[in-house]
Order: C-alpha cells, then sequence, then structure tokens
C-alpha cells in the first residue's frame, strides 16, 4: 500500500484560486460601475482603457500566483504598485466634481485583490500592511474622508487580517496533515517488521534461550544472550524502543531510548516525569549507554545498573557493573594497542556532544561510568 504524502503548502492552492475568482468577479463589477457612469467622468475614454489594464492584469496575476515559484516579492510589489497607480490616476480620469458627487473610484472593490494576495502569502502582517497602504491611498485620491471611505478602508483592513490569519492555519493544518501520513506511514511499517521478526528471528532467540538455558559453560552464555537479545527486540517493534530518526526537531524522552537496556541483568532508574533532550543528543547519548552496557556484559559479568538524574541544564547517567573492574592504566593501554571501543564509543560520543565521560574502576571493584551531557546541541 502506497501512502501519499500531501505536497508542503497544498492547503494554501484554494485560497490562490479564490482570490484569483475574487479578481474576475470585481472586474466584473468594475465594468458595470464604469459603463453606468462614464457619462459623469472628466475623460471617459480613458476610464475605459484603464478598464482594460485591469483586466490585463487580472489575467496576469491569475497566471503569476498559481505557480508557487512566482508568489514572490516581485509580483506582489507590482501588484501592489498597479493598483495605487491606477488610484492615483483616478482623480484625473473622473474630475473632482464626480469624486465630490460621490460616485465611486475606477477600482471600486477590485483594489482588494492585492490586499488577499498579500494575506495568503504572508499572514495577518503582510495583509494589513497592504491594505493600510492601498486604503490609504484611496483616501488621498478623494481628497475628502467621507464616511463611505472610510468603511471601505476598515473593511479591507478586515479582510486582510482575517484572511490572512486563515492562511497561515491552512499552512500550519498541512504541515501537521503531513506529519501525521508520515507517521502513520512508519508506523505500518513497523507493524510490518513485527509480523516477520515475530515469525522469524524472535521465534529462533526464543527456541536457543528456552534449550540452552539449562546447559552450562557457553552454551548457557549464549542462551542468555538471546534471550536478552528477544526481549530487546520485542520492547523495539512494540513501540516501547526508540524509534527511527525522522525530520523533526522536537525533543525525545531519553527515558524511551534506555528503555530498551532493561533486562533481568540490566537495572534502570529514571525519573518519573520525561527526561527531554534533543534529538542528536539523546541518541548519541544512549548509544554510548548501549556501549558501556555491553562491555559490562563481556567483561563485568553482565549484571549491571543504570541511573539516569536530569540536572536542569545537563543531563547525566551512570552505569556501574559488579565485574572485575580493571587497572586505572588498563584504557590507556588498550588506546596504545589499537582498541578503540571506550575511546570512541563512549568518550568520543560524549565528547561530541560537548559534555564528559568518567570512568572509574579499581580491580576486584566494579566499573562505573557517569556520563554528563548538555540537554541542547552544542
Amino acid at each position: 500500500m502506497v501512502t501519499h504524502v500531501p505536497a508542503p503548502g497544498g492547503f494554501e492552492v484554494p485560497l490562490w484560486r479564490a482570490v484569483a475568482v475574487y479578481r474576475v468577479a470585481s472586474l466584473a463589477y468594475v465594468v458595470v460601475v464604469v459603463v453606468r457612469d462614464a457619462d459623469r467622468y472628466a475623460h471617459p475614454l480613458v476610464a475605459g482603457a484603464l478598464v482594460l489594464v485591469m483586466a490585463a492584469w487580472t489575467a496576469v496575476t491569475a497566471v503569476g500566483y498559481a505557480a508557487p515559484a512566482r508568489r514572490g516579492w516581485p509580483l506582489l510589489l507590482a501588484d501592489l504598485g498597479v493598483v495605487v497607480a491606477i488610484l492615483l490616476v483616478t482623480p484625473w480620469v473622473m474630475g473632482r466634481a464626480a469624486l465630490a458627487a460621490g460616485l465611486p473610484t475606477l477600482t471600486v472593490a477590485w483594489l482588494g485583490g492585492p490586499v488577499l494576495a498579500w494575506a495568503v502569502s504572508g499572514g495577518r502582517r503582510r495583509g494589513a500592511v497592504a491594505a493600510l497602504v492601498l486604503g490609504a491611498t484611496d483616501l488621498a485620491t478623494r481628497g475628502m474622508a467621507t464616511p463611505t471611505a472610510i468603511n471601505g478602508a476598515i473593511l479591507m483592513l478586515l479582510a486582510g487580517v482575517v484572511v490572512g490569519h486563515v492562511a497561515r492555519l491552512s499552512v500550519t493544518a498541512g504541515e501537521r496533515l503531513q506529519r501525521a501520513v508520515e507517521l502513520e506511514a512508519a508506523t505500518r511499517e513497523r507493524e510490518r517488521l513485527a509480523r516477520d521478526i515475530h515469525d522469524s528471528v524472535l521465534q529462533v532467540l526464543a527456541l536457543v534461550q528456552r534449550r540452552g538455558v539449562r546447559l552450562d559453560g557457553e552454551a548457557g552464555e549464549l542462551a542468555r544472550l538471546a534471550g536478552e537479545q528477544e526481549a530487546a527486540l520485542r520492547a523495539l517493534i512494540s513501540g516501547t524502543g526508540p524509534l527511527p530518526a525522522g525530520p523533526t526537531d522536537a525533543p525525545v524522552d531519553l527515558r524511551a531510548l534506555l528503555g530498551r537496556y532493561a533486562s533481568a541483568t540490566v537495572s534502570l532508574s529514571a525519573p518519573a516525569s520525561p527526561v527531554p533532550l534533543a534529538p542528536t543528543v539523546a541518541r548519541e547519548l544512549a548509544a554510548a549507554v548501549g556501549a558501556a552496557l555491553d562491555n559490562a556484559a563481556r567483561h563485568g559479568g553482565g549484571r549491571a545498573w543504570v541511573l539516569v538524574e536530569d540536572e536542569g541544564a545537563t543531563v547525566t547517567v551512570s552505569i556501574r557493573d559488579e565485574g572485575p573492574g580493571f587497572a586505572p592504566d588498563r584504557l590507556a593501554e588498550a588506546v596504545a594497542q589499537g582498541r578503540l571501543g571506550v575511546a570512541q564509543a563512549i568518550r568520543g560520543r560524549v565528547a561530541d556532544l560537548g559534555g564528559t565521560a568518567r570512568i572509574g574502576s579499581a580491580p576486584g571493584a566494579g566499573t562505573e561510568v557517569e556520563l554528563t551531557v548538555p540537554r541542547r546541541e552544542p
């Protein structure tokens, strides 16, 4: 089954189409008004020519705003400039006597087109700016602040704010829908993998664990490891383990990432409330903890304790085992011999996060690893 993810900005398409329809409808109203009042204009032929200009510009904007790549500042500013220019020549075309008699200006409702376009492209603030510019220009061309002109300017300002708000809501809704579709696709893929793993890997691991648990030596150790891996896989495919890295930058609860390591031999103690970390920090810290637990399983007898401490600006994870321990200079010798497991898998990861890693041990006293990282990425 293929899941189709909506394209970003797809919810804006109906709004741009509505703007185009509004401009055509308002142009038709302009034609009706000009035909009705042409005999009272000072230059009726020029008024007819301006109507043709408005018709041509309506077609230009309909084509221009139809493509997302052309909805930038050049077209937006040109749209506003054309309407302002028509408003500025209106007093000469109509004549002061016609304006004083209360006749509507040439643009009538057509001047609201740029306001709607600006609002859809940039939200409430941009729509309000376009409305204020056109409203002020309209009042200036009339030469008087009549109640009708003031009401028209206020209505245009309200339209810019409301349409801009709706446009921003549509963009937010589109982004949330896209994330929801991606999450649904990831969930379905997880379920499919869970079925496949359950039918093959988990059954084999369970069989190895059941038949080898009563054996001694290496066979018993293999059975124990198979049981731990079975528990870890079950946690991962059931959703309690870490999710795959996604495009979101939302904080990740460290407890969920470390929960996959909890088992019969690993005790995890964490705060009751979430421990949110930046995604990269959480994943790298969890990987460092996993490397420390792997060392505990191989060299420390397998029994380990993990403690998570949320200290505000930093988070500290301590890992302690009851193994035989090692001499203080053993890590330096391992690095000199080219064995870089601890240096790279633990200290390297934590250092890249801007944190510190302290490893303490002594022969016969077990090992304690303390990892401290900042809450956000460095």
